[in-house]
């Protein structure tokens, strides 16, 4: 009698504790929410294969925003401009309008380089002007011999700790490259 008594008991413990434990596992298993970020390269027309390059190296690096494409209801749009220098309007969080200026690549300036520097800002990175090549928001720092257009391991870190929770509020802010 005290056999089977155990049996049962250790039955259901078994029974118990599989769909426990399975339901802590898949918790924290769990993927983390993405936010898109929408954004339309038609302003800047003799950039498009570049600066779709800038977004997909973003996308390669981080996980928890990714950057579309859209030709409508983007929340960062690219704009071709000829002097002044390529800049962008951004709050940091997935909203503004990036400037490309074509006399930067004229002068030798890598514009997928410039493209995905910008998205940088965008996705809530400063410059960094004094960085080395390998860091893509060292922008124009190190010369038109830089044509490195993916973010470092530090850069991805970084934005992935910003993007953690999806947008956040901040305000709008002038970065140039």
């Amino acid at each position: 009698m005290n056999g089977r008594l155990l049996g049962r008991v250790l039955v259901l413990a078994a029974a118990v504790s599989v769909p426990l434990g399975a339901g802590l596992t898949t918790a924290s298993a769990a993927p983390a929410a993405v936010t898109t970020v929408y954004y339309s390269s038609s302003g800047a027309p003799d950039y498009l294969a570049q600066i779709d390059q800038g977004a997909a190296n973003w996308n390669a690096v981080v996980t928890d925003v990714k950057l579309v494409k859209r030709s409508s209801g983007a929340t960062v749009k690219f704009h071709e401009i000829h002097s002044g220098g390529s800049y962008t309007n951004t709050n940091g969080h997935g909203r503004g309008d990036i400037y490309l200026d074509t006399s930067q690549v004229a002068e030798g300036f890598d514009p997928t380089r410039i493209a995905a520097h910008e998205l940088g800002h965008n996705l809530g990175l400063p410059d960094d002007y004094t960085g080395p090549c390998t860091e893509l928001m060292s922008g124009h720092g190190p010369g038109t011999a830089c044509k490195n257009a993916k973010p470092s391991a530090a850069e991805a870190a970084k934005v992935q700790s910003l993007w953690a929770n999806g947008f956040a509020a901040s305000e709008t802010r002038q970065v140039a490259y």
